[in-house]
């Protein structure tokens, strides 16, 4: 009989190859695209427009673009899934009515993003007539977003202990005071974090802007939300399968990029979320 320490060895062993066979390939993928992209990152690449029908230049509008979009998704989705999220979590009833919107906002974090930009196609673009623009694609990524707001809020929130809730309420507080000052402080690195993962899962999402807002091809910069953008994740998507004889190197600088950009987000929230922690008196 194989006696408990052994046992844990095993296990160990075995998640550290799990660990291995995972990260492996990444690294892999991160290594090759830094030595073919490395080369055609400068000044010009970054800060000046495409020219040469996207065969030379920079990347500057789709940069623009994925920032515009980020910072407008942001502005529409966060007050309504942290306010969604404390509602769900500090006064709806535990019903039958709660569990089934509980169980639709899993479910819609599941949903692939094609087809959040077909809705997106649908509702904004035609039938609201908003056309292809930056408000549309802000809106489609914003309802694409919400599912994980909304949980993020919902366990951060939850996840506060009851007894600071008793007291705010025994010392006379209304609820909603109790909720703002002696529940959300706590819970702010958890719906911190979520808040910049989505952000940074968006910056990457092609199938929604796609259809929504992103255009093929410009060389200037958006002069309102009713206005087409360049987007870094369409416009990689572009230059790989849509234009003959590209230089491969502009390729893989622009999917740098791109990873660089998500990556920082990441680093952002869990730097943020570390520091907001350390503050907790509990």
């Amino acid at each position: 009989m194989i006696n408990p320490k052994q046992s844990q060895k095993i296990v160990f062993f075995i998640l550290l190859l799990l660990s291995i066979i995972v990260l492996v390939p990444v690294a892999l993928i991160i290594i090759i695209i830094v030595k073919e992209g490395i080369s055609v990152i400068n000044f010009e690449f970054l800060f000046t427009a495409p020219k040469n029908g996207m065969r030379a230049g920079g990347i500057f509008p789709a940069i623009i673009g994925t920032f515009y979009l980020a910072i407008g998704t942001t502005i529409i989705s966060l007050p309504l899934g942290i306010f969604a999220g404390i509602y769900l979590s500090e006064y709806a009833k535990d019903n039958i009515f709660t569990k089934i919107i509980n169980l639709g906002i899993i479910n819609l974090a599941g949903v692939p993003s094609i087809v959040y930009g077909l809705f997106g196609l649908s509702l904004f673009v035609i039938y609201l007539k908003f056309g292809v623009s930056l408000l549309s694609g802000c809106l489609t990524l914003a309802i694409m977003s919400l599912p994980a707001i909304i949980t993020s809020t919902r366990t951060a929130l939850q996840s506060v202990p009851q007894s600071f809730r008793e007291v705010s309420l025994s010392l006379g507080a209304t609820k909603w005071q109790t909720i703002r000052y002696a529940v959300l402080p706590h819970a702010l690195p958890g719906i911190i974090t979520g808040i910049v993962l989505s952000n940074a899962r968006i910056t990457g999402e092609t199938a929604p802007i796609l259809f929504t807002v992103s255009a093929f091809y410009l060389t200037r910069l958006p002069n309102s939300i009713y206005d087409q953008v360049m987007a870094l994740p369409y416009h990689l998507y572009v230059i790989s399968t849509q234009i003959p004889g590209i230089s491969k190197n502009i390729t893989y600088g622009t999917a740098l990029v791109l990873i660089v950009l998500t990556l920082s987000l990441n680093l952002f929230g869990i730097i943020l979320r570390i520091y907001l922690r350390h503050k907790k008196k509990w």
